[in-house]
């Protein structure tokens, strides 16, 4: 016999439960199926500021078993939907109320443009029926979102929201990845629709595969260009571990013995006593080579814009997006294709044929190339040596950077937030494995730390997170460690303080003068640890280079210890700068 119910509150309860999963069989509302449409695309994640325009998606996710995220700022947001995005290979997801929800996340978004990155940005709008009648946030949204998107789009009606949902998720993998925008008025998303009725796509139904290695003739081109290489060289950019080539760019190199350079996500991708890596040495590569090949990145301003390349070599470029091969100066041959695929079927090609095995007079030629470069990249560590071990004071932020690199293992992800700190770790730290290096790419985004460390650790429990900030970044979007907190997330910041925005700085004093130098550029001096503290983590102040390691060993277990976070506060000196920003490159 049935337990009689204790009060009406109950009763009404229950009533309501059963009416709610009667009514579930027979109809459905728009929100349930922008979750439906999201776990059928792959999506168990999804980013998130609360906003009345959009309650309904939360209420489908939690039927649909999508872990929602909710931050304090819909920047962290959408960085932490690109960050996911970047470490999982998966289709990241963030979702912002009206108005400010999604103009706050505009440059998390715009972040993902530019670093071709997979993200499905859901915002919501007023409704239909109040359509240019000045309602509670409405602005244009799809206009706004357009030109940093791959695809924008409002939704117009119910039966088609999972349609539209998984068209969008689909443009953010074709060609080169980027983010696609998708705006749902309320009384769209509100309304319940007979099941029936809604078009609702299958899993992976709206997918073929990208993996193409464009025009085989192209490909045997290629092969005949390497096997007469003597001095060859290779630069993998971001796309290739975006694309999960990496595996098939390591099989590549190693091979057909060429010298190996890494950017962006593709550091790591190869130990750092592979006979193959390379970083020190690129200009010298790029200057010397008789054939470079370029892989999944663009001639832009951190290439020179291809002028850092001679023009006596054989430029090959291979990239997901035929916008981008050729583009800012002349090469000799392009691909467009899988980065992966391509790499593999020219691996093939020159080594899987008698015909056109790399004879051993060339591999000879290879392998003193390759111990030439091996000769300067030792040379330049040797000279770098005294200022990641110095110990002055204040802190030099290059020793602050090598000893973060001795502190990383081997699951342990890198990520660098800032201008001048981050140019300065890329000279020092040096990831174990591909994919554990994350920093804000080609927008030069500050702020992009927290929400991609606390994606890091929410995508891979098992590993390390670290994050290198300068101070000017980390006052930009700390307050969300709590909420990596909150969904046991922790990870460890670093502040190399200097107070100021220091890549500026330099350049004002440069042009300016000292007496006008400090305008506009100063921070105030704050001990980042009292923050940790404040939300219940572990935090220490470094003010001498000898305490950097303790304190970051430090730090490290307490975060095991306690789930929480962790800040170490290193005083660095402010008179301080990277080479590139001294000779202002980023601008030139």
């Amino acid at each position: 016999m049935n337990k009689p119910l204790e009060n009406k509150s109950q009763a009404d309860t229950a009533t309501d439960t059963l009416a709610r999963k009667s009514r579930a069989a027979d109809v459905v509302s728009g929100g349930h199926l922008v979750a439906r449409a999201l776990k059928n695309e792959g999506v168990d994640t999804i980013f998130t500021l609360c906003g009345g325009h959009i309650i309904d998606i939360y209420d489908g996710c939690l039927d649909e078993g999508i872990r929602i995220i909710d931050v304090r700022h819909e920047q962290t947001a959408a960085h932490a939907a690109d960050g996911y995005a970047r470490q999982t290979g998966k289709l990241g997801c963030v979702v912002t109320t009206a108005g400010p929800g999604c103009t706050n996340a505009v440059t998390g978004i715009a972040t993902a443009f530019r670093s071709e990155s997979p993200v499905l940005h859901i915002g919501g709008q007023s409704s239909l029926a109040q359509h240019k009648m000045g309602s509670l946030q409405d602005l244009p949204h799809v206009d706004m979102m357009r030109p940093i998107t791959k695809f924008a789009s409002g939704v117009f009606s119910t039966e088609r929201i999972a349609d539209m949902v998984s068209m969008a998720a689909r443009e953010c993998f074709n060609g080169a990845y980027g983010p696609s925008y998708l705006e749902i008025p309320r009384d769209i998303l509100d309304r319940e629709i007979p099941v029936e009725s809604a078009v609702i796509p299958k899993a992976g139904s709206y997918r073929c595969s990208v993996r193409s290695m464009g025009d085989p003739a192209d490909i045997e081109k290629l092969a005949d260009i390497l096997v007469k290489s003597k001095s060859p060289a290779v630069l993998f950019g971001q796309q290739v571990w975006s694309s999960g080539s990496h595996q098939a760019a390591i099989n590549f190199v190693r091979s057909l013995d060429i010298p190996a350079y890494m950017n962006g996500a593709s550091r790591g991708m190869l130990p750092i006593d592979d006979p193959h890596h390379f970083d020190r040495t690129r200009r010298d590569a790029f200057s010397n080579a008789d054939v470079i090949l370029i892989v999944g990145t663009p001639f832009d301003f951190r290439m020179g814009y291809g002028k850092r390349i001679s023009n006596n070599a054989t430029l090959i470029q291979i990239d997901q997006s035929y916008a981008t091969v050729g583009k800012n100066r002349d090469i000799s041959l392009g691909l467009t294709g899988d980065p992966g695929a391509i790499l593999d079927a020219v691996a093939q090609a020159v080594c899987g044929a008698a015909s056109g095995r790399i004879d051993d007079g060339a591999r000879k030629a290879r392998q003193k190339w390759m111990a030439e470069l091996r000769e300067i990249e030792a040379t330049r560590l040797e000279k770098l040596m005294p200022l990641f071990t110095t110990d002055q004071s204040p802190i030099h932020p290059y020793r602050l950077a090598w000893e973060i690199n001795e502190f990383l293992g081997d699951n342990t992800i890198y990520i660098g937030d800032g201008g001048d700190i981050v140019t300065i770790s890329a000279q020092a730290v040096r990831p174990h494995n591909p994919g554990q290096w994350m920093d804000p790419g080609a927008l030069g985004s500050l702020g992009v730390g927290t929400g991609f460390s606390m994606a890091a650790k929410l995508a891979n429990p098992d590993k390390e997170v670290i994050c290198l900030y300068g101070d000017g970044a980390f006052g930009m979007t700390a307050f969300d460690m709590e909420t990596a907190q909150r969904f046991g997330a922790p990870y460890l910041a670093v502040v190399g303080n200097n107070s100021a925005m220091n890549q500026i700085r330099y350049g004002q004093i440069t042009k300016y003068g000292s007496e006008r130098g400090n305008v506009g550029n100063k921070l105030g001096d704050v001990q980042f640890s009292k923050f940790a503290e404040m939300i219940g983590g572990y935090g220490e102040e470094v003010r001498d280079a000898s305490e950097i390691q303790p304190a970051l060993q430090r730090a490290r277990v307490a975060i095991a210890k306690t789930g929480k976070c962790a800040v170490v506060n290193v005083w660095v000196d402010p008179d301080e700068y990277a080479p590139g920003t001294k000779a202002q490159t980023m601008y030139k």
